[in-house]
């Protein structure tokens, strides 16, 4: 039997259950039993948790179905677990060091109780001190193993279920399980102490509890609100049944009616139902208050005392609801010149047009990746909403000819932004956007992260010297109603990186569906347009960004790499669109490709990518053609700009460090060998897992038309895809 049992649901934290379930496999003391309960066997919780399982024998994954709730998923642990003691674990918490050694050193001490309640931190996601809030509950309790009776105030209800370790014989002989709904921990806290009969504390931190930026589940509005009732009337009926003495019902019914004028007194909690959430609570006031009770002092005592009267409204008047109608308007950035904002602010007083979509990609740089792709598919399949694409000055004969644009800062484009009801991006509106009600926001991103986004930049001066204010990107990314994934690690480091409420779609991304659309002759079509002489093998060479240099750099002498690699070798030379730009470089064998509209298009005239850390590489990996990475700068890059994973350990292909090792990769075939195909097919089953060719389907049937999600064409399993044929066919052996 392990000594402890670590019981860790994971719905809605798979971006960081992975820094959960390591900090317990990291910790000092090892005698223990790591449950991480999963919504499903596919999931990326699953996954995650598979993986650890696969490393480690203490780790014996569950599944609990999300319907079940966070209840459910506790309990279906605590079916599984083994051990003498439980612990819980939210999947975004970390126990600390040593966290393991402390809590058995402490019931050494102690015997077997039937709880030992530990301290925790309570810590802000972002900046600030973190809060012990349990030290004051813990500090005057006694210090060796005590009656519940010697220490009445630790009632169970104002501690999480996470701040403790429970003797499972002592859980499962009284039959203690989490109850069903919201608000399980004051349940399940309440019930756990009234049937106890030895308790003890630790007096240090086990638990870092996470703070979410967009704050707790149970804070968000909504009618789960009134299972709050359900739970404190539970607790106190069991309390009256055990026939706890008033010293203990006291302080209890104290504790649990705090929690019910919380709520009751909060507008956000309960936008509506509040009459009847208050008459419902002065009923359970009414019926569980113990004989002889006598409310607190000071104004929490006359809520107390209005409760009892069921007199809501002069509880109304005393918390001061009135004021909590009057919302504050979120102040309008102002757009450029002031017949502009003018415009802008009479725009927004207008309705929202339910059939105008603006879409933009790249800051303005033209008819470009994912928002071209949606809009190119809603055109067929929501044909009557209007769609408009955002262009910068100067770059409208980029656009395809049909296509509506405004170009962006005119007065066209801030009415139309004002108006649309659906606004897509790949990077970010300005910040003079105005989340209206009613409007979607979807978020498609513009390329898998190997290297660190959004606030996990934080920490890294360079990048975070150039991207600028993090509250107001995080004020970008609290407009999003939707955000795209084209794989689990792009959900999980998406969540961490841009934290917010938005909902997750992994449907792929659209700007890769021509990869599995595109036939020979489009292939063909797309080389001579790019001037790619017939017969020739094609390599594009696509570098990505070096936040640490300033211009645009190849990092590689490509004449020479041609020179080396053979004379039926071209190089297609796409440098990152930031520096589309720039005069062409190369000639001979060099052509340069950055200017050209569509990434998508050169990808497909390449028989082969040589890049660094672009991203590219996840996309081109849908072609099932051959990647090789020339990393000679991979331990600055990785410094500097900071990365999710081990490229090097994981690459798509063969790895170059100089460029003679590069030359000797295309010498020799090893670049289009058998290792080379078989590190690709591992790096495409990772990342290329919703990409099939009808992504843009998915997401405009999902945000433009509204369709469930049951309702959406399932994802191609990767084995039974057939990308779009490569222009020379390479077989090496």
């Amino acid at each position: 039997m392990p000594r402890f049992s670590i019981i860790v649901p994971s719905h809605g934290v798979a971006g960081r259950l992975t820094q959960a379930l390591d900090s317990v496999l990291a910790q000092s003391f090892g005698d223990f039993e790591l449950i991480p309960v999963c919504d499903a066997p596919a999931s990326p919780a699953a996954d995650v948790a598979a993986a650890r399982a696969g490393r480690d024998s203490r780790v014996a994954p569950v599944h609990a179905p999300p319907s079940a709730g966070l209840a459910g998923a506790r309990n279906a642990g605590l079916r599984a677990a083994t051990g003498a003691y439980v612990l819980f674990l939210d999947g975004d918490d970390t126990l600390v060091p040593g966290a393991l050694a402390a809590l058995d050193a402490r019931l050494r001490e102690t015997g077997d109780v039937d709880v030992l309640y530990a301290e925790h931190e309570r810590v802000p996601w972002w900046e600030g001190e973190p809060a012990n809030p349990a030290a004051p509950l813990l500090a005057d309790a006694p210090d060796g193993p005590f009656s519940p009776g010697r220490a009445p105030w630790l009632t169970g209800v104002r501690l999480p279920a996470w701040s403790a370790a429970y003797r499972r014989a002592f859980l499962t002989g009284r039959r203690l399980a989490f109850p069903a709904g919201h608000h399980t921990d004051v349940g399940f806290g309440g019930l756990v102490t009234v049937h106890a009969e030895r308790l003890a504390v630790l007096r240090s931190v086990v638990v870092r509890h996470l703070l979410r930026r967009q704050g707790s589940r149970l804070d968000a509005p909504g009618t789960h609100h009134f299972d709050l009732l359900g739970q404190v009337d539970l607790v106190l009926t069991r309390a009256g049944e055990l026939g706890l003495p008033a010293r203990r019902r006291e302080p209890l019914f104290e504790q649990a009616v705090a929690a019910l004028l919380r709520t009751a007194a909060h507008p956000r909690r309960l936008p509506s139902g509040r009459r009847d959430f208050f008459r419902r609570a002065s009923a359970l006031y009414r019926r569980h208050r113990p004989a002889g009770f006598r409310p607190p002092g000071g104004g929490l005592g006359v809520q107390h005392r209005l409760l009892a009267s069921g007199s809501y409204p002069a509880f109304r008047a005393l918390r001061g609801l009135h004021r909590a109608a009057v919302r504050a308007v979120r102040a309008v950035p102002r757009p450029r010149g002031a017949r502009t904002r003018l415009l802008y602010r009479l725009h927004l007083r207008r309705p929202l047009d339910p059939n105008l979509a603006v879409y933009c990609a790249y800051w303005g740089r033209g008819y470009a990746c994912n928002p071209a792709a949606i809009h190119a598919r809603a055109r067929e399949l929501a044909p009557h909403i209007r769609s408009v694409f955002l262009v910068e000055a100067g770059r409208e004969h980029t656009l395809p000819e049909g296509v509506e644009y405004a170009v962006l800062g005119s007065r066209r484009c801030w009415e139309v932004l004002a108006r649309a009801k659906y606004l897509v991006n790949n990077a970010n509106f300005a910040e003079g956007v105005v989340k209206r009600p009613g409007s979607v926001h979807l978020q498609t991103q513009h390329g898998t992260p190997l290297k660190k986004m959004g606030v996990d930049q934080s920490t890294y001066p360079v990048v975070a010297a150039a991207t600028g204010s993090f509250t107001k990107l995080l004020g970008r990314v609290d407009r999003w109603d939707f955000n795209l994934s084209a794989n689990r690690h792009s959900t999980q480091v998406w969540e961490r990186a841009f934290p917010g409420s938005y909902e997750q779609l992994e449907y792929g991304y659209p700007r890769n569906d021509v990869y599995y659309t595109a036939t020979a002759r489009d292939v063909a079509r797309i080389r001579r347009d790019l001037g790619v002489p017939e017969g020739r093998t094609a390599v594009l060479y696509a570098p990505t960004h070096r936040d640490h240099r300033t211009g645009f750099e190849t990092g590689l002498d490509l004449a020479a790499f041609c020179e080396a690699a053979g004379e039926d070798v071209v190089v297609l030379l796409r440098a990152h669109y930031f520096y589309d730009r720039g005069a062409a470089r190369g000639g001979g064998r060099i052509l340069d490709v950055t200017a050209h509209r569509s990434t998508e298009e050169v990808c497909l005239a390449a028989d082969a990518l040589i890049t660094d850390y672009s991203s590219i590489m996840f996309d081109y990996a849908n072609l099932d053609r051959p990647i090789v990475i020339y990393a000679d700068d991979w331990d600055v890059y990785r410094e500097t700009r900071g990365v999710y994973f081990d490229l090097m350990a994981q690459p798509p292909g063969p790895v170059a460090r100089t460029p003679e090792e590069l030359a000797r990769l295309f010498r020799d075939g090893t670049w289009a060998g058998p290792e080379a195909a078989a590190l690709r097919a591992a790096f495409r089953e990772r990342f290329c897992e919703f990409d099939d060719g009808r992504a843009a389907e998915r997401v405009v049937r999902r945000v433009l038309l509204g369709e469930p999600p049951e309702a959406l064409p399932p994802v191609l399993p990767l084995a039974e895809r057939v990308p779009a044929p490569a222009a020379t066919t390479l077989v090496r052996s």
